[in-house]
């Protein structure tokens, strides 16, 4: 009896041993963590199940027989069923504790794994979103040149076309000028067209005089 309540006892500081060392960050945490997972791995479960049942019936045991011993007459209560009372106390609250510690050690290594896991998807987002953020500012740096470019293209058209409406409007003054001068002649054209039919007449009249006259002589 003596050596399995003294087994339970090791048994209880070895858990709250592991439930303290889970409770800092240092290298043998990860050690513990990183045994944990491998006893968790194949037959581990089962196997730990097991002895957690066995421990459950045992300390249901333990308390049937409490009760037993409790319901019996004081009377017929001797020193040693008094020891062996507070023994099965003791055997009976060491092996609940036990596993509540068990429980505890349990569910403490599964929420910091959760808690690793998290951690490294929360890091894999940010180098993602990092990646995306230096390809969006690799895209700014591209639009950015893209747009400059864009405005000096804008602005060689710009000049180009201003120097094109320089060169319509100076061609449009010379049509203008040589349309004026065009005109100056066709009026010229006109005058000296008329003068010649003027030219024409008083040559014909000339020559009818002169061939009249001619004529008067003749006779």
């Amino acid at each position: 009896m003596l050596a399995q309540v003294q087994l339970l006892f090791m048994v209880v500081f070895l858990e709250m041993s592991l439930i303290l060392l889970f409770l800092f960050k240092t290298p043998l945490r990860k050690l513990i963590i990183m045994t944990l997972d491998r006893v968790k791995r194949g037959r581990g479960p089962l196997i730990v199940k097991s002895v957690a049942a066995t421990v459950l019936v045992i300390m249901i045991y333990t308390v049937y027989s409490i009760r037993e011993l409790q319901s019996r007459p004081t009377d017929t209560v001797n020193p040693t069923d008094q020891i062996l009372l507070a023994h099965q106390i003791l055997q009976a609250a060491l092996m609940g504790f036990c596993l509540f510690l068990g429980l505890m050690v349990d569910r403490l290594h599964h929420y910091i794994r959760e808690l690793r896991l998290l951690r490294k998807t929360m890091e894999a987002a940010k180098k993602q979103d990092r990646a995306l953020d230096n390809g969006k500012n690799g895209e700014a740096s591209n639009l950015k040149d893209e747009i400059s470019s864009l405005r000096n293209k804008v602005r060689q058209l710009e000049s180009e076309n201003e120097a094109k409406e320089k060169e319509v409007k100076s061609q449009k003054a010379n049509s203008d000028s040589l349309k004026g001068q065009s005109e100056k002649l066709l009026l010229e054209y006109d005058r000296l067209l008329e003068e010649n039919q003027n030219l024409r007449s008083q040559l014909q009249s000339v020559d009818q005089n002169v061939s009249h006259s001619d004529s008067k002589k003749n006779t």
